[in-house]
């Protein structure tokens, strides 16, 4: 009988820093979801969380192709009668930059608890400046 053999492994907490200015959404945004779930190791397992944090700094500089900026529409509803809400992302981007790139990561996710959890892994920060610098962040270029 075969039997699937997972090694016992310490898995330590990984931090990675990415410079959104200037890059695409959807190519940064498929990086992140990448490394989040750990596609990027040797050791990737689907079911597993590889401890992998990415803060993500100059979100307000991010960029999009073609007339998306003017076309793409974010739609949140608050439940009650009434309550759709709908935004550009030019709109978006001028109110809660991080959220654009937020909202990009969380579809690429996985759908239920592990996806949840990779989600809490992400720091998305609008400025130049994060209080993660204790941790060593490992600088990752996308060029």
């Amino acid at each position: 009988m075969n039997k699937t053999y997972i090694p016992k492994q310490n898995i330590k907490h990984k931090w990675y820093l990415i410079n959104a200015k200037n890059q695409t959404l959807g190519r940064l945004s498929t990086k992140i979801a990448t490394i989040l779930r750990g596609k990027n190791e040797v050791s990737y397992t689907p079911y597993l969380n590889n401890q992998s944090y990415i803060i993500i700094i100059n979100a307000r500089s991010i960029v999009v192709t073609g007339q998306k900026k003017f076309q793409k529409t974010y739609i949140r509803h608050s439940g009650r009668p009434g309550g759709l809400k709908k935004e550009t992302f030019e709109q978006l981007q001028e109110r809660i930059p991080n959220r654009i790139i937020e909202k990009s990561v969380k579809g690429m996710l996985p759908k239920g608890p592990l996806g949840r959890k990779l989600f809490t892994q992400i720091k998305v920060y609008s400025g130049n400046e994060h209080p993660h610098i204790a941790q060593n962040p490992d600088i990752i270029s996308l060029n």
